[in-house]
């Protein structure tokens, strides 16, 4: 139901109310009241002919429905009571309270006024001024109620009491007192037998654990289970939970979300969106798929990764939180871009480790191995290790080349600058790369130059293990750890396949330029071209 159409319907209930006495008096056939006793009788001429005053211990009876009070007149005439002081009437199982009443006994309405009070076995309402059709068992109020049953406490301006079907209707500044939770609502619509109400307009559920927000849902208060559509928000002390709609089971703590979802996690600076979350609130845990993507915010910069699925899940000492990208993962940072079939970033020890042909780029670099892992602190990269299969290629930026539309490179016409072993440890100082460790199994090609910086040549080496030295992304020591085999080509003598290191690979076509692009994948395939993945 649209927020816009809860003063229809409003009006709608009353008509209805009303409808519903009309049709009642007609349909029923009309009774006469009956008085059972009174300490005294009076008739009051003043007032009319047929007025009986009667004062003390007086009793009514009509059909099944019974009244007591310390005095009224009895209009005969036509069929009316007012009562005064300790109004008592019993009828269906109800006890209905107050200190005056006026009574029509044809149409079975009554309105009593002052310290107003009705009773069931499930529920007490109080107020000042209620209106209870005794033929319909419709009662409504407008100037303030309150209704307490077993595990709740209402209040609200205006009300409506429905009581064959056990249902309120409240309306204006309504507020549910649970010792769970307390919810705040323009609109409510409750059953006492259920514990099932209906909210409508803005509205709040505050716990100690977490907060609520929304403009539209349902909430179980029996099973403790709920629905929260329209802006609905869900906060807790850490982490903040938004989306088109939410369903939260506050038992199993297992929260959902819908559309346009946003997790906001305040400790760990991290954002999740996609378009479908599950999260678990006792152990933390959250997976968020369709357009899954992290915001990892940082002082100067932050990192957006893309995968088909997010996971982040604590450890079992609920400290230490880990974020799983599952299938297609891929990040862009200003200095830093990355894609494997899987990323894994421990957030304790500021580890991301990527799985199934890992992909890095920092600045003119591009790292490939079975395994890497990336060491980060005061975010910046502090250390990538690769392992098994490790390849590190830098484009010679003195070269003549040329990209295609694509951006497929055209690599005959490029210089790389190529390292390859078994492991490679490269150290990096304010996100540049200074130092290159070679493990096994050593190669690298490298553009010899001139102090002038013309080329001189292309230098092969080959060792089982080698320390590199860099300056502004270029080779300026290598040092071997054992006997190298090296040379030093003229460039002119090497065919254009004998520049390059076997297995060689330019990946550029698949590097983000920005955070857009995280959602572009291809197949590791020089000649292949991107595709979107949403």
């Amino acid at each position: 139901m649209k927020i816009k159409s809860i003063k229809f319907f409003f009006k709608l209930i009353f008509l209805l109310v009303a409808v519903s006495a009309t049709g009642n008096l007609y349909a029923q056939k009309t009774s006469k009241i009956e008085l059972e006793g009174a300490n005294s009788l009076e008739y009051d001429k003043d007032i009319g002919p047929n007025v009986k005053r009667l004062i003390g211990d007086v009793r009514f009876r009509q059909g099944n429905t019974t009244l007591t009070c310390d005095s009224a007149y009895l209009y005969t005439d036509v069929n009316c009571i007012d009562a005064y002081g300790n109004v008592h009437i019993v009828s269906g199982g109800n006890n209905i309270y107050g200190d005056t009443l006026k009574y029509n006994g044809d149409s079975k309405i009554a309105e009593l006024l002052v310290n107003v009070k009705m009773e069931d076995k499930q529920m007490t309402l109080t107020t000042n001024h209620l209106i209870y059709n005794l033929n319909t068992d419709v009662g409504h109020y407008f100037e303030g109620g309150k209704i307490v049953d077993k595990k709740n406490t209402l209040t609200s301006r205006r009300g409506f009491y429905f009581s064959k079907k056990k249902e309120f209707f409240f309306k204006d500044t309504v507020v549910l007192v649970n010792k769970e939770y307390i919810m705040r609502s323009d609109t409510l619509m409750y059953n006492t037998q259920t514990d099932v109400s209906y909210f409508y307009g803005p509205t709040t559920i505050v716990s100690k654990e977490n907060n609520i927000y929304c403009e539209n849902g349902w909430y179980d208060t029996k099973k403790d289970i709920s629905q929260f559509n329209k802006n609905a928000v869900f906060k807790n002390k850490e982490q903040t939970l938004k989306g088109d709609s939410l369903y939260y089971d506050r038992i199993k703590g297992i929260g959902k979300a819908f559309k346009n979802v946003n997790i906001k996690d305040s400790v760990q600076k991290v954002i999740l969106t996609g378009e479908y979350a599950l999260y678990f609130e006792k152990k933390g845990n959250t997976m968020i798929t369709d357009n899954a993507v992290l915001t990892k915010i940082m002082d100067k910069d932050s990192l957006f990764l893309h995968a088909d699925t997010l996971r982040a899940i604590f450890d079992s000492t609920k400290t230490n939180k880990t974020l799983f990208a599952f299938h297609k993962a891929k990040f862009f940072k200003k200095d830093l871009q990355g894609m494997s079939d899987s990323i894994v970033y421990i957030y304790k020890d500021s580890i991301i480790n990527l799985y199934r042909s890992p992909i890095l780029w920092t600045s003119g670099n591009q790292l490939t191995a079975d395994t890497i892992k990336m060491i980060l602190g005061n975010n910046e990269i502090k250390q990538i290790n690769l392992y098994s299969s490790s390849f590190l290629v830098s484009r010679d930026d003195t070269a003549g080349f040329t990209i295609a539309k694509d951006k497929k490179a055209i690599v005959d016409s490029l210089k790389f600058n190529q390292v390859k072993g078994k492991n490679i440890v490269g150290l990096f100082v304010k996100n540049e790369l200074k130092l290159i460790n070679v493990y096994g199994n050593g190669e690298t090609i490298y553009v010899v130059k001139e102090s002038t910086g013309e080329t001189i040549g292309l230098n092969k080496a080959e060792s089982a293990e080698m320390k590199i030295v860099l300056t502004d992304n270029k080779i300026q020591k290598i040092t071997f750890i054992s006997l190298p085999n090296a040379v030093l080509f003229p460039e002119k003598d090497l065919l254009p396949s004998e520049k390059l290191l076997k297995d060689f690979k330019w990946y550029s076509y698949l590097r983000p330029e920005n955070k857009e692009e995280i959602f572009n994948w291809a197949p590791l395939n020089p000649m292949a071209k991107p595709s979107k993945t949403r």
